[in-house]
């Protein structure tokens, strides 16, 4: 997880950096933000930006740890997790021109994706690897790969909810995010012992 780095006046500068850049993308599409833009509007040279990140996209995946999971990472590690979800998009709608802009990126740095290796990270935080690999019953299924396939279905539904413009309901968007978490495709379509 980029988590929140040890020097105070670091951190400082990562928030004036993220804040900086926040406001430029709830206007203007993230891919044609420069980082002179970000730079100049933060008030700080551009090898202080690279100081801290290494690109934008690094900048939008630092944003999303420290505002969206970290402060659900109690929630998550004391299994609320339907707390944790409500909790999180919360912040997304907090600061919707932004996330709705952010979920507008698509290709190699998607938003969809940092999403997804996000919440990955948090599971690989939380679960007991170890325990769980032993519970796999096929050696080559990895829990890394349980973490991949369980997280793009989740992270679909945030952001199919982001470009959505927020509209359904937040309990009605987790409770969907549970049903799909907690049922397999199978028990979805069949009904009586045959598929619908």
């Amino acid at each position: 997880m980029t988590s929140l780095n040890n020097s105070n006046e670091k951190n400082m500068i990562d928030i004036l950096i993220a804040e900086s850049f926040k406001e430029i993308a709830k206007t203007k599409p993230i891919e044609k933000i420069t980082i002179k833009e970000i730079t100049d509007r933060a008030g700080v040279i551009r090898p202080t930006f690279y100081n801290h990140f290494q690109d934008k996209y690094q900048l939008l995946e630092w944003i999303v740890d420290n505002e969206i999971f970290l402060p659900v990472l109690d929630l998550v590690k004391n299994k609320k997790f339907e707390n944790a979800l409500m909790d999180m998009l919360y912040s997304f709608e907090e600061d919707k021109d932004f996330y709705m802009n952010a979920a507008s990126l698509e290709g190699q740095n998607s938003f969809e994706s940092i999403l997804r290796n996000s919440i990955k990270k948090v599971g690989l935080i939380f679960l007991n690897q170890e325990e769980l690999q032993n519970r796999i019953p096929y050696k080559w299924l990895t829990v890394e790969m349980l973490c991949d396939f369980y997280c793009e279905p989740l992270s679909y539904a945030v952001v199919d909810w982001i470009k959505s413009g927020m509209k359904t309901p937040k309990k009605d968007c987790v409770d969907g995010i549970i049903f799909v978490s907690t049922h397999s495709p199978v028990d979805v379509v069949m009904f009586d012992g045959k598929i619908l």
